[in-house]
């Protein structure tokens, strides 16, 4: 599976954050708080929503199950003005990322497996310390074999 290079434009996200690890998943409780609540933005830009992750410069180089990360669950907006109360906004910066357009179950982990252990490691890419994250658009449908998204992975050339 070949991914699609592509430079991303700064994008404005708001939605709701918490710290977790692989040890300690915690995406489902992150979502149930957030999918609630996402009809008062008001100025979002699309339906689709951004799955988010910003990773410590170190967690890759130090792997371990335990090592913390910030998930987001967002949706990109035109500006921050108007933001519900108890939702952070956050300014992704533009960068240049690989693009896998992804078909299965979100808790299929062979996909990033595959990124990190065969496609990174042999292209002429290296990954580059900027937040990563899933688009989940239309044909994004949460726990079933048929969901598409798009998962973007921050690189800059070797």
């Amino acid at each position: 599976m070949d991914p699609r290079i592509e430079i991303s434009e700064e994008k404005k996200l708001t939605g709701k954050r918490l710290t977790m690890s692989y040890a300690d998943y915690r995406a489902a409780e992150l979502w149930k708080n957030f999918m609630p609540r996402k009809k008062e933005i008001a100025n979002n830009l699309s339906n689709d929503l951004i799955s988010m992750v910003i990773y410590k410069p170190t967690h890759f180089k130090d792997f371990k199950p335990t090592n913390e990360f910030e998930r987001w669950a967002t949706i990109e907006v035109s500006d921050f003005n108007n933001i519900p109360d108890g939702f952070d906004f956050f300014n992704l910066p533009k960068g240049l990322y690989a693009v896998f357009n992804y078909i299965g179950l979100n808790t299929d982990t062979s996909i990033f497996q595959y990124i990190f252990g065969t496609w990174l490691p042999n292209s002429i890419y290296e990954l580059e310390d900027r937040p990563h994250f899933e688009v989940l658009g239309d044909k994004y449908k949460n726990n079933d074999p048929t969901s598409e998204e798009e998962i973007w992975i921050p690189i800059r050339p070797r």
